[in-house]
C-alpha cells in the first residue's frame, strides 16, 4: 500500500530536503524567456497580419527584439551567480 503522507523518497518528516536553486533558477529563466519570446512572437505576427512590415525592414531587428533581452537576462544570472560564489566563508578556492 502506498503511504499517502510521504512527500519525497528517502525523506524523513524530521529533515528539510536542501533546495537546489541553480536548477530551479534556471527554470524560471526558462520560463520567462519562452514568455518573452512568445509575446513577442504574437504581436509581430498580428502586426505583420496589418501590413505593418515594409519589404525594407532590416533583416536582425526581430531576432535581436526577441532573443536580446533573455540573453541578457541569462548572463546577468551567470554573473551574479559568480559574484556571490566569491563571498564563500573557509578557504573554499573560486570556480
Amino acid at each position: 500500500m502506498l503511504d499517502i503522507n510521504r512527500r519525497r523518497i528517502g525523506a524523513n518528516d524530521n529533515t528539510a530536503m536542501p533546495l537546489n536553486w541553480r536548477r530551479g533558477l534556471f527554470r524560471v529563466w526558462l520560463l520567462l524567456s519562452m514568455a518573452w519570446v512568445l509575446g513577442w512572437a504574437v504581436y509581430l505576427m498580428l502586426y505583420a497580419i496589418q501590413g505593418g512590415f515594409d519589404h525594407n525592414a532590416p533583416i536582425f531587428d526581430v531576432p535581436v527584439l526577441l532573443l536580446g533581452p533573455p540573453a541578457a537576462l541569462f548572463a546577468f544570472g551567470a554573473a551574479a551567480i559568480w559574484a556571490l560564489r566569491g563571498f564563500k566563508p573557509g578557504g573554499q578556492p573560486l570556480s
